[in-house]
């Protein structure tokens, strides 16, 4: 029978690996949740800084619980291989400078083809301490590792220099349209004539964002076919284009372009949305005439907290469900839930501003 002194040790580090396990779950599921709020639109920066500081706070502990972390991680990579659990992973791995580790996480997200946690980890970690991983992964012969290792130039906003002239043509569609993307974050304009061969790449991706990357290098005109196309067409970079193809200009053709999609039901709430990306306050009154139709309603009001940023703190403007803005709402919706606003209040909002 154990002592009493013995019963005491046991049930202290018993506590101490169920609140690393508490860590490690809470790290991977905050991260992913502040993950899918950068993708919001637009996102709530405020909301996104507040849960990267209880990311942090669970990382904390996972520092000091060091090498004593890998079996809870590893059992949640195990249970749940999503983008949360591959971040906190993948980023102990760095964070305890294990190669090994690195290489097995890796080797784990290229088999799921699980990019954002990597990409995640990479990004949290200071340029220091990833500089060598990305400088041996910028030539690996893995197009997964040039992927990530673009990535974290991405987040980072560094600039890899002469190995990007070889990356914006690389073979790999994913690290290529990364790279392009890249170029174009860089202002990397003597890739110009590289990133504008890209426009006739087979791969949608890579097209996309060459348009993207020339729009931000002053050339939008030489894409705005592609950029209109991509946007048009949907899909989860629709708005990405949507808004590379308004910077690409000029305004008054952007504007004759959005007055075309509004004629079709199918494409008028990407007008709606574009009109808020112009940044022109001046076109409240229409926007708060488009809240009151179910569907663009949604779009509008993407497009007025990007107008009015500020918006966001007055919760009173907004309905609670679909149901509360009338029938026809409610019969659009359904039980889908939607952020809408109430056009009345945010029409006297508005007024008390002035």
């Amino acid at each position: 029978m154990a002592s009493a002194g013995e019963q005491l040790f046991v049930s202290a580090r018993r506590v101490a690996v169920e609140a690393v396990r508490q860590h490690v779950e809470q790290a991977a599921f905050l991260w992913a949740q502040q993950d899918s709020w950068s993708q919001e639109d637009p996102p709530d920066e405020t909301v996104i800084g507040e849960i990267g500081e209880r990311i942090e706070i669970n990382l904390d502990g996972l520092r000091i619980a060091g090498v004593a972390a890998w079996p809870a991680a590893e059992r949640q990579l195990e249970d749940f291989p999503d983008k949360g659990e591959f971040f906190v992973i993948g980023w102990m791995a760095i964070e305890q400078g294990d190669a090994t580790r690195i290489d097995q996480t890796v080797a784990a997200a290229k088999e799921l083809d699980e990019r954002r946690g990597l990409v995640g980890a990479l990004a949290w970690h200071q340029p220091p301490k990833i500089g060598h991983l990305v400088h041996d992964w910028l030539v690996a012969p893995d197009a997964f590792k040039r992927y990530l290792a673009v990535g974290a130039c991405l987040e980072h906003g560094v600039d890899p220099r002469q190995p990007l002239a070889r990356l914006v043509k690389d073979a790999d569609a994913p690290a290529r349209a990364f790279a392009l993307r890249l170029a174009g974050q860089l202002k990397r304009a003597d890739l110009a004539r590289e990133v504008a061969a890209a426009l006739e790449s087979d791969d949608e991706i890579v097209r996309l964002w060459a348009g993207w990357a020339l729009a931000q290098l002053g050339s939008g005109d030489l894409a705005r076919v592609e950029l209109r196309k991509a946007a048009v067409a949907g899909g989860p970079d629709a708005l990405i284009a949507l808004r590379a193809a308004i910077t690409a200009g000029p305004e008054k053709d952007v504007r004759a372009w959005m007055g075309g999609l509004m004629k079709s039901v199918a494409t008028a709430p990407l007008a709606v949305r574009g009109i808020g990306m112009l940044g022109d306050r001046s076109i409240l009154p229409w926007l708060i005439e488009r809240m009151k139709e179910p569907y663009v309603a949604v779009a509008a009001c993407a497009a007025f907290l990007e107008l009015y940023p500020e918006a966001r703190e007055q919760t009173k403007l907004f309905a609670n469900s679909p149901a509360d803005m009338g029938p026809a709402f409610s019969e659009y919706f359904g039980d889908d839930h939607a952020t809408l606003p109430n056009p009345e209040l945010v029409a006297a909002w508005i007024g008390k501003q002035a």
